[in-house]
């Protein structure tokens, strides 16, 4: 959102929401070399008003043409801490709560009231093997770096901050995450077994193990999504806001002949409550402890490789695809990959990729 003009005052007197509900007042002026300045005022909750910022305003205005000392030390334009920068582009990037929180746990208690221009690269350096020695996956590591870096980025490209970005030069570290596990056809039972009471877990599970649909495309799937007669079902790529087409196995169009009948066209299918959209968290508050009772046994919480999450069942729908021989460019499109290299990856799974030709080699080569 940024600066806000007054109604009464225009950009004269401006002001900005911050994080906590507070309100900060600035004005806006033209030194003696017509240059426009901007202050900061004061806080709504210091007791900082529109008519009082106005009035100063005036008074400073009066004293420039009169060639007088306006007594106010300007502050660079880069003297801000970074977090006033974090507040500008959480607000204006409309960042997630996750993003924030990262911020919030990581970065803010470190830099937080600091300076922008004199957070070093060392520094950033020394956070980054902090983080490393408290056992965080690299991935996660890139983030809390990554954020900082896009924040300074943000503020240099698009409110020409002059300064430079302490990140500039780092690289990110080598990830090797790629989840590899998926579920087998007798785990794949049992997680039916075991949530057959929660005919909403069951639902959610069937359409993520049958369409390879990503999480909150499984909660956007609504009744008219649906077509039973063709057993297809449209599915949206929040991502990009693209549509695309799944299938559905036949013994489960049955079981929807059935449970749709109570439901509206624009009614979603996931459902705890009368058919409203369930949140992520709501699924993964219920999903999580039954994944990790069955199947993360002994895991560390940082083995992204090979705990079982949600996305697992994404991943395990293009497993058996390629393990059932569906052509590589077929796995693409129902996986609704935009880049061939995302699913070049389940290739290896692909029985015609030369391992039984090896079993075979020699045998009768007596």
């Amino acid at each position: 959102m940024g600066f806000i003009n007054s109604k009464k005052y225009g950009s004269a007197v401006q002001h900005y929401l911050k994080e906590n509900g507070d309100i900060s007042y600035y004005i806006t002026y033209k030194d003696e070399f017509n240059k426009l300045k901007r202050i900061k005022v004061g806080d709504k909750s210091k007791g900082i008003t529109e008519p009082y910022c106005n009035q100063m305003r005036n008074d400073i205005i009066h004293k420039v043409r009169l060639g007088e000392d306006i007594g106010i030390k300007h502050k660079k334009k880069n003297k801000i801490r970074l977090n006033e920068m974090a507040e500008i582009y959480f607000d204006e990037k409309r960042a997630s709560e996750k993003r924030k929180s990262v911020y919030n746990v990581h970065i803010k208690p470190l830099f937080g009231d600091r300076d922008p221009e004199n957070i070093t690269k060392d520094e950033i350096k020394k956070l980054i093997n902090t983080l490393l020695d408290d056992n965080k996956a690299a991935q996660t590591v890139n983030n809390i770096f990554g954020l900082i870096r896009t924040i300074y980025n943000y503020h240099i490209k698009e409110k020409e901050l002059k300064i430079l970005n302490p990140c500039a030069g780092i690289k990110k570290l080598k990830t090797d995450n790629n989840r590899e596990r998926y579920l087998q056809i007798s785990e794949i039972n049992t997680l039916y077994s075991e949530i057959k009471h929660s005919i909403t877990l069951t639902n959610f599970v069937q359409l993520s193990l049958q369409t390879g649909g990503r999480l909150e495309t499984i909660l956007h799937i609504k009744k008219k999504d649906i077509d039973l007669q063709n057993e297809t079902i449209t599915l949206v790529n929040l991502k990009t806001g693209e549509t695309y087409k799944g299938f559905l196995q036949s013994s489960y169009v049955e079981y929807l002949k059935k449970y749709l009948q109570k439901l509206k066209l624009n009614d979603y299918v996931v459902s705890f409550d009368k058919n409203k959209k369930v949140t992520s968290r709501q699924i993964q508050s219920r999903l999580k402890p039954i994944l990790d009772k069955l199947f993360n046994k002994e895991l560390q919480i940082n083995d992204r490789k090979n705990r079982t999450v949600i996305h697992t069942f994404r991943h395990t729908f293009a497993s058996h695809l390629a393990i059932n021989g569906t052509p590589i460019f077929t796995i693409k499109e129902l996986m609704n990959h935009s880049d061939i290299e995302q699913t070049m990856r389940y290739a290896k799974l692909d029985p015609r990729s030369g391992k039984d030709m090896v079993q075979k080699l020699y045998i009768n080569g007596e």
